[in-house]
């Protein structure tokens, strides 16, 4: 197994940057659509309502969660790949730590989606806009983890 894993190295790490790369675009994007959604659709337009839900619903479930699954499946196969982890290393524990949070970052993106679809949001534009900062601070930890490996 772990020859097959060494063999398959690099297509392995590509496929987990592409995956990573269109989980991160929708967890940049499904908060600014609940920021739009919050703000725009106060007035209780149903035509507008909708397009919000349907487009909210299509890059959870289309996007994000099939990415998602992808970066864990790819990520823990380059760690699972001989040679590739130094587990005495800090950057290991950070970077672990940080997709942890980003995964609960992505079900609380799910739940917030779910209050909007029963017309139970309760949170305003600006909380959206705020918690729209915790992918990239997450992401900012990861790339700098790995990249300069303190």
């Amino acid at each position: 197994m772990s020859d097959l894993l060494a063999a398959a190295y690099p297509w392995t790490k590509a496929l987990h940057i592409i995956s990573v790369i269109a989980w991160m675009a929708g967890l940049f994007y499904l908060p600014r659509l609940f920021v739009y959604h919050a703000e725009q659709v106060s007035g209780g337009i149903v035509a507008a309502e909708e397009l919000f839900r349907t487009m909210e619903r299509r890059l959870l479930r289309a996007i994000m969660n099939p990415s998602m699954v992808a970066s864990w499946i790819f990520g823990l196969a380059l760690v699972l790949t001989p040679g590739v982890i130094d587990w005495g290393a800090p950057w290991v524990w950070v970077k672990g730590a940080s997709i942890l949070g980003m995964t609960v970052f992505h079900m609380w993106l799910g739940a917030a989606r779910r209050d909007f679809a029963q017309g139970a949001n309760r949170r305003s534009g600006r909380s959206y806009r705020i918690m729209n900062e915790v992918p990239t601070l997450l992401m900012v930890l990861i790339v700098v983890s790995v990249v300069v490996k303190y």
